[in-house]
């Protein structure tokens, strides 16, 4: 559930030749990388330590990737510096969904939501989705 304005993160991208397809259009899948990136990168900015250490100390893995949806309204190229403005938009009992939307300066290239569980390993090495960590919750201002 909301709990105020959710707190937001810039990652920015250069779009390289090799992100695009032969006509020079930005190739989808590559927007689903670089949201995965600013994923990565809202955590690190919200202090929350890097995944491999909190596998240690807390057996939490990270953060998998449940659901995506992604809509395009504008093609991007390379030499272009592209924008993912991130945050957390609902938090619930195991998971929460993260919105990016991808900027070419004030231009709207597409917008993309995630939902995401907390998980650990169980006995058996499986991953298990865990209560999300109110600790994380709040340094993400949730």
């Amino acid at each position: 559930m909301n709990s105020g304005t959710p707190r937001s993160n810039v990652h920015r991208v250069d779009v390289r030749f090799g992100d695009c397809d032969p006509a020079g259009i930005v190739f989808f899948p590559n927007f689903s990388r670089w949201m995965d990136d600013a994923s990565l990168v809202y955590f690190r900015a919200c202090g929350v330590p890097p995944w491999r250490e909190l596998e240690k100390t807390r057996g939490i893995v990270g953060t998998p990737l449940l659901e995506i949806h992604t809509r395009f309204f504008k093609p991007a190229t390379y030499g272009e510096t592209i924008e993912v403005h991130t945050s957390i938009v609902e938090w619930a009992a195991k998971t929460f969904r993260h919105r990016h939307v991808v900027t070419r300066g004030d231009t709207v290239l597409c917008e993309g939501t995630e939902v995401r569980a907390f998980v650990r390993r169980d006995d058996g090495g499986r991953l298990r989705a865990i209560a999300v960590p109110e600790d994380i919750r709040a340094l993400c201002g949730g």
